[in-house]
Order: structure tokens, then C-alpha cells, then sequence
């Protein structure tokens, strides 16, 4: 009886951050539609351009990361939230931000089990490094992975969480 009250009381008290986060999330403009055409497009635009980051994380660092992110949806993250997580708070987390259409997330964390994110070390390797990765995912027409925090998404699902992603972190760099 007591497990059957604690889980009730952990569900409803998710519940309720989920709720606070979903209006917590950014409502203003996105740097372009959450698609993956978009995305390539914001991309593209970035080629050439010398950024810079407001804190955190360098340019390429983000690249590397998003990239890492998109290649780990088709080869398998290295490690994985536990089950209990990605059958309850990580897709409810997911319905969030897909619904707000925003993602928030610490800009500086990365991805469990993930190597560093020294290569490629500059802007324009990276850079093309995740344009890459956003081709392979967009052309990618096996089995994806399970996300290690939102549990199993389809592609199209996929698709969505990767460009929130890529937004999230693009909304530290800036033109140097």
C-alpha cells in the first residue's frame, strides 16, 4: 500500500513540474520552423560566419553535441536512462516541449556516456559534421533507437526533438 501511495504521489507531483515547465518554456520566435529543412537552412546560413557562444559551450562543442545527439537516434545512445524513466517522465517531458514547441534544457550537459566533444575542434568541421548528420537522419530509413531520456520516438518524433534541440543550443551563439 505504501508503494502504491509513493508512486501515485511521484506521478502527481511530475505532473505538476511538467505542467509549471510547460509555461516556463521560451514562447518567442524560433530561429526558423521545427522541421528538418528548417533546420539544414539555419544550418546552411551558419556556414562561413564566425560565431561565438555567451557562455558555456563553443561553437563547435555544440555542433559536435547535436551532431552526437542526431548520429546516437540511428547507432544507439551509450547509455540510457533506467526503463522506469523513459516509459513515464521522459516522454512526459517529451509531450511538453513537443507541445510548446520548445525544448529547455541544461546547454551544458552532455549526453550520458557520450565521448568529449573535441572533433572535430573547429567551427566548420562541426558544423559540417552536424549538417551531415542531418542528412543521414533525414534520409535514415531503419529502426531508430530509443532516446535515452524520452524512451522510443518514431522519426517523425525524432525529427521534431532534433531540431528543438539544435534551437535550444543555438540560442547561445551569436555572430562574433
Amino acid at each position: 500500500m505504501q508503494r502504491r501511495t509513493l508512486l501515485k504521489g511521484t506521478a502527481v507531483a511530475g505532473v505538476a513540474v511538467l505542467g509549471a515547465g510547460f509555461w516556463a518554456l521560451p514562447g518567442g520566435p524560433r530561429p526558423a520552423a521545427l522541421s528538418l529543412a528548417a533546420a539544414q537552412q539555419v544550418l546552411a546560413d551558419l556556414q562561413g560566419r564566425a560565431l561565438q557562444s555567451l557562455r558555456g559551450w563553443s561553437p563547435s562543442e555544440v555542433f559536435n553535441h547535436c551532431a552526437q545527439s542526431i548520429d546516437y537516434s540511428i547507432d544507439g545512445y551509450p547509455r540510457l536512462k533506467p526503463a522506469w524513466f523513459r516509459h513515464s517522465l521522459g516522454p512526459a517531458a517529451f509531450a511538453v516541449f513537443s507541445a510548446r514547441g520548445g525544448m529547455r534544457h541544461p546547454l551544458d550537459e552532455p549526453i550520458p556516456g557520450a565521448a568529449v566533444l573535441l572533433e572535430p575542434d573547429n567551427q566548420e568541421a562541426a558544423l559540417q559534421r552536424l549538417r551531415s548528420a542531418f542528412v543521414r537522419f533525414a534520409s535514415y530509413q531503419g529502426e531508430l533507437q530509443p532516446h535515452f531520456a524520452y524512451g522510443a520516438l518514431s522519426h517523425g518524433e525524432y525529427a521534431a526533438a532534433h531540431v528543438m534541440h539544435l534551437y535550444d543550443h543555438l540560442s547561445l551563439l551569436r555572430l562574433a
